[in-house]
């Protein structure tokens, strides 16, 4: 079987904004959501490098969602109900009408429940009293909890997966989702990235791992930068995408508007380096090309890249190298836009949110401005890349999402036709 997938609802959690529109809105504008973080208390933040982040300020899960869900769950998992609340009504979909088996449920978190992870260790050690360790640590902490919670706040009965590939998560649970609605193990898909991973001790190891920006602590809307020559790292963030991926037929039926076609996915390991890729760009290449080979599409084909772009000093420079190697003459004529300029590295959810960003693209015709991209760095130019929104007729597009452990994704959206 080889149906047609498309995606029909999208929800957001991010530094610019909770719920589509003030994210889209934002993004358009290109104000960037990197901020100073106050506090790691009781940790003294000069001892911490990097100083900034893409956090979600004021954030009060009770807003959202009922008790029953808010209170059982760590922050990743709250910010994924948010967002898949927001895509469900977004995309009219009334879960009584829906057979429960035949919808499911995919989430990619690269971290997964942090939050409380790092709190009851560190209460544990503070009180030496294991017997008080929080009985739901354990269904919370484990990566498969969103999901999980997911499917039972909305009745959703069909596959239950977690994808964890660290960086690329949410994109690979999107290609997953296309191969279970193309196989037939489900008509719907609610598919989530999350992460909310800005505690003191990840942010510590990020640090010790020298991945993160520390050159503009006092200017933090300054300190995600892709392809710029001045990027020094990439800036931590936090938040959510979720995404309703469902059968064209399922989706003709009930009339749903549609956002873009998921047309194909391609994923790789490039079995080379547990953090950087390798430098040539072959890798990155062949994974874009395996997906649109996946998607029937060229290379000619497609006039937007949602790039990986996480503002670090070889992994900009490679991307660009691989998007070179596949398009060739073409290279310049394509749109790249960085989403994560806006609102940092989500980890987790950075292939949901790249996924969001080029289905409103290709919905609306119009790209993000990639911001702080002040002094070109020749070795990542691209005349596609701009700090002001383009508007484009985008017939496909590429989303770019590579992680830690040397894996590639890369997921295929065009333009829906009926």
């Amino acid at each position: 079987m080889n149906s047609r997938v498309v995606i029909t609802g999208l929800g957001v959690v991010s530094s610019i904004g909770i719920g589509v529109s003030e994210f889209w809105k934002t993004a358009l504008a290109g104000r960037s959501g990197i901020t100073s973080i106050q506090s790691f208390e009781p940790f003294f933040m000069a001892d911490y490098r990097s100083k900034v982040a893409g956090q979600v300020l004021n954030f009060s899960p009770e807003q959202y969602l009922p008790a029953s869900q808010s209170n059982r769950v760590d922050r990743y998992a709250q910010f994924s109900l948010v967002a898949v609340k927001e895509a469900l009504a977004d995309a009219d979909i009334v879960m009584a009408k829906e057979s429960p088996h035949r919808v499911g449920v995919i989430v990619g978190a690269g971290m997964g429940g942090m939050v409380m992870g790092e709190r009851e260790i560190t209460q544990l050690f503070k009180t030496q009293k294991p017997n008080r360790v929080h009985p739901n640590f354990i269904p919370t902490i484990t990566l498969n909890s969103a999901s999980g919670i997911v499917a039972m706040a909305n009745g959703a009965k069909g596959p239950n997966l977690t994808i964890s590939t660290a960086c690329s998560s949410s994109a690979h649970a999107l290609g997953q989702a296309l191969y279970c609605i193309r196989t037939g193990q489900a008509d719907v898909v609610i598919v989530g990235g999350a992460d909310a991973s800005i505690t003191p001790l990840v942010f510590a190891g990020f640090c010790s791992l020298r991945a993160l920006s520390t050159e503009f602590n006092d200017t933090p809307e300054r300190a995600s930068r892709p392809f710029d020559r001045h990027r020094d790292g990439f800036v931590m963030g936090e938040g959510a995408g979720a995404l309703i991926v469902e059968s064209l037929a399922h989706a003709k039926k009930r009339k749903a508007r549609v956002y873009a076609e998921l047309a194909g996915y391609g994923a790789t390991s490039e079995a080379y380096h547990m953090v950087i890729p390798k430098e040539d760009g072959e890798e990155i290449a062949t994974t874009m090309k395996i997906a649109l080979d996946s998607a029937g599409l060229t290379p000619g084909n497609v006039d937007y890249v949602n790039a990986h772009a996480t503002s670090t000093p070889i992994g900009d420079q490679v991307e660009v190298k691989a998007i070179k190697r596949l398009f060739k003459t073409r290279a310049n004529a394509v749109a790249v836009s960085a989403t994560k300029s806006l609102v940092g590295h989500t980890l987790g959810a950075a292939g949901a949110l790249g996924a969001i960003a080029a289905s409103l693209a290709i919905h609306t015709g119009q790209i993000h401005p990639t911001v702080n991209y002040d002094d070109p760095d020749p070795a990542c130019r691209l005349d596609g890349i701009s700090r002001h929104a383009q508007e484009r007729k985008v017939r496909a597009a590429l989303v770019n999402s590579f992680g830690f452990g040397s894996n590639n994704a890369t997921v295929v959206l065009k333009k829906f036709a009926a």
